[in-house]
């Protein structure tokens, strides 16, 4: 069995993911931070227990003066990333650029957006 659960503040925005392992126990984990986990015999106790421990990372976070991680989903990102791509792939965006009448940033685009719209 797996949950996936979004935005929850308790979490601070962190992504949580449900597991119901082979001895029949819940495990809860930050997807952005798998090493802070905690389990349970029920969904919501893996969740109390996850919550506890993400406490105490919070309070080690501040008690060594560390910066502390903002979940990426509460992140501001800017509107440009570079990005390597091999030649083949380069040319065949610009030839289907081209034959749309549309820019080469336009092509990108519209493909990143068709691929994404599922997250």
């Amino acid at each position: 069995m797996r949950l996936k659960m979004r935005k929850h503040d308790r979490f601070d925005g962190y992504t949580v993911n449900m597991f119901l392992d082979e001895d029949g126990e819940y495990l809860a984990h930050f997807v952005e931070m798998p090493n802070v986990s905690a389990f349970g015999e029920s969904p919501e106790s893996a969740l109390k227990e996850l919550a506890t421990a993400w406490e105490g990372v919070k309070e080690s976070y501040q008690k060594h003066d560390e910066p502390f991680p903002v979940a990426p989903s509460r992140r501001e990102y800017g509107r440009q990333f570079n990005v390597r791509i091999d030649r083949r792939i380069h040319r065949a965006l610009v030839m289907g650029a081209i034959k749309a009448g549309v820019s080469l940033d336009a092509i990108v685009l519209q493909r990143l957006a068709q691929t994404t719209t599922a997250f």
